[in-house]
């Protein structure tokens, strides 16, 4: 099975345009849209897929995120940040175009993010990175783009990861979370492709 992106090749960096945050004074909002996602070649008895995206160059620990004289290591222990979990995407579904499940910053969250026939869509790690935030606390579902501390010295790396299962649905709700997904598509998958983008705010990350 192979996974593909008219917007970036694996291992290159993601478009701005694709990301929640862009440089600006020292950050700004970008366009937030989903990218261009295509798969093919899924093995016989596929009835669903699962879509996931997760950064697993988050900083470990907060103390130094986006603070002004100070930088983020990248020696600092990195741990995984949800940015997107779809699930029950229909086996005749072969690709997203870009844009079409997410297009612009939604403060608070989308409550209903777009997406093909069916499917289904889980909560992603900003629920958590704005609870304490008035103006943009919410629960977060669907896609929302890469935004790396801009004081960061590590490129973050997001891997877009595509499960062909042979189930077609996995019984799920709006808004579960990735160890309910792990945990429901235990034992379906029948074969998984991988694409990784990279992105930075940072314009000394490396």
């Amino acid at each position: 099975m192979q996974l593909r992106s008219n917007d970036f090749q694996d291992g290159q960096p993601i478009p701005a345009r694709c990301a929640f945050g862009k440089p600006g004074d020292p950050i700004g909002l970008s366009d937030n849209r989903n990218p261009h996602l295509a798969w093919r070649d899924a093995p016989p008895g596929t009835r669903s897929f699962v879509l996931t995206c997760i950064d697993g160059d988050a900083p470990s620990r907060g103390d130094d995120v986006n603070k002004e004289g100070r930088t983020v290591s990248a020696d600092l222990p990195r741990i995984d940040f949800v940015h997107w979990l779809m699930a029950d995407i229909p086996a005749e579904c072969g690709e997203l175009g870009d844009g079409s499940c997410s297009d612009g910053v939604t403060p608070h969250g989308k409550r209903a993010p777009s997406g093909p026939p069916g499917s289904h869509q889980g909560e992603n790690g900003y629920s958590g990175w704005f609870a304490s935030d008035p103006q943009m606390a919410g629960t977060y579902l669907g896609y929302d783009g890469p935004c790396p501390p801009w004081n960061d010295a590590r490129v973050h790396r997001y891997r877009f990861e595509l499960h062909a299962l042979d189930t077609p649905g996995l019984g799920l709700a709006h808004g579960f979370g990735l160890e309910q997904l792990r945990a429901a598509m235990d034992g379906h998958v029948l074969a998984s492709a991988a694409l990784t983008g990279t992105y930075a705010i940072n314009p000394h990350a490396g």
